[in-house]
């Protein structure tokens, strides 16, 4: 599905149950609904790459990673469904580029341009 017609645009995905990612968990989430994102939050125990996998099953265009270097740095890891692709968005901006993704404002290629790939 396109991002602007899928039910759900993202997935806010803590990389562990580590209780340093809760809070960016929570402020994303939070801040993704206040822009009328519909998201869904998936701390269930799997892996990440099997979390990745439920998401795009169900056609989630965008997942956002909490993990270690979000709590040194205040980035997320963004990914793209259709290619599996990363960039490094610091958390105050996540919210404004996932909305201007889903709405077509930014392409995803553009997104990879202002943001550093995460390899």
């Amino acid at each position: 599905l396109p991002p602007l017609i899928a039910p759900t645009k993202c997935s806010v995905l803590p990389l562990s149950t580590c209780p340093d990612f809760i809070p960016f968990v929570k402020q994303l989430s939070s801040e993704l609904r206040k822009l009328g994102i519909p998201n869904k939050v998936d701390d269930s125990s799997g892996a990440i790459g099997r979390r990745y996998a439920r998401t795009d099953e169900i056609g989630i265009p965008f997942g956002i990673t909490v993990d270690f270097d979000t709590v040194k740095l205040q980035t997320v890891t963004v990914r793209e469904r259709n290619t599996c692709s990363q960039i490094r968005v610091p958390v105050s901006e996540t919210p404004g580029v996932i909305n201007n993704l889903c709405s077509e404002e930014l392409s995803w290629n553009d997104a990879k341009q202002l943001y550093p790939e995460f390899l």
